[in-house]
């Protein structure tokens, strides 16, 4: 794919399931070169093609940066989303602009790591240490309302948990349970807002990792395919209560699977930082075409 033009946008997929070819991930608008581009330009780009947009910047420091990515939703600007991340450095290195085994880049959430896998052909993309805050029974009920699931279904659990921004982590028993919520979107917004959350994150534990749904706070469309913000901050809520796969290594990746209820699925790969706190976010990346 040649390198766009100042102020075009390639367009991605990030985090595409292998095991079910190129219709899944999580699209990705990316504009190479953002200089000049306004806050408004930017969010209006997202808004015309409906998905969650990357925009290259160069670095308020060049010493201690590579970039400095913006990303954008089409409601609003956000100061990290993972997936567009490793979609933008594995276009970067697709197209000779990073050479180098890692790089570091500027976001509005602090400084993100990068390292090239060259094995894989992935772009691992830093998240800092989890936080974890418990919530409360009458929070959990009305979790429990705005996604249509019975409050006393068995091991359903919640939590606000994050890396980046705060996800509600909602543990469900199955998968079978997981892709049979149908939430009423109308009450998504305010619960989230009650709660301090940014989204609603469904998920179920399986062999090697998980499968999960996104349901955004308000991002200007209802479900997300692939959440890699959400998917690290459920590694690091599973990693802290000592409840990962022994399966899960950097050989063998902690799995995150999401967008199966809409039909786009996607696998997002996380595995632990060995030289600092925290967990790196992958997956596999292609290319969808350039507007």
């Amino acid at each position: 794919m040649p390198e766009p033009l100042a102020g075009e946008a390639a367009l991605l997929r990030v985090f595409v399931d292998p095991a079910h070819g190129d219709r899944g991930g999580n699209p990705v608008p990316l504009v190479l070169d953002a200089t000049g581009l306004s806050a408004d330009a930017m969010r209006e780009l997202a808004a015309h093609h409906g998905h969650e947009s990357s925009f290259v910047l160069p670095p308020d420091n060049p010493a201690t940066h590579d970039w400095r990515l913006r990303f954008f939703v089409p409601g609003h600007e956000m100061e990290m989303c993972g997936h567009a991340a490793v979609g933008t450095l594995w276009a970067l290195r697709q197209w000779g602009r990073w050479t180098t085994p890692q790089a570091r880049v500027q976001t509005l959430s602090g400084s993100v790591d990068v390292s090239w896998d060259d094995a894989r052909g992935w772009a691992w993309v830093s998240q800092p240490a989890v936080t974890i805050e418990a919530l409360a029974d009458d929070q959990r009920d009305a979790i429990a309302r705005a996604l249509n699931i019975d409050p006393a279904l068995p091991g359903l659990h919640v939590v606000n948990a994050s890396t980046s921004r705060v996800k509600t982590l909602v543990r469900v028993p199955d998968a079978a349970a997981l892709d049979a919520i149908v939430p009423d979107f109308s009450a998504i917004e305010a619960l989230c807002e009650a709660i301090g959350s940014t989204g609603l994150y469904p998920y179920a534990v399986e062999a090697g990792g998980a499968t999960a749904r996104q349901f955004p706070k308000k991002s200007g469309y209802p479900e997300d395919a692939a959440t890699g913000i959400a998917a690290a901050a459920l590694w690091g809520y599973l990693h802290a209560q000592g409840d990962l796969p022994a399966t899960s290594n950097a050989d063998a990746p902690f799995t995150v699977r999401q967008g199966v209820a809409m039909g786009a699925p996607s696998a997002i790969r996380i595995r632990a930082r060995s030289d600092a706190p925290g967990c790196w976010l992958s997956g596999d990346v292609r290319w969808l075409r350039q507007a």
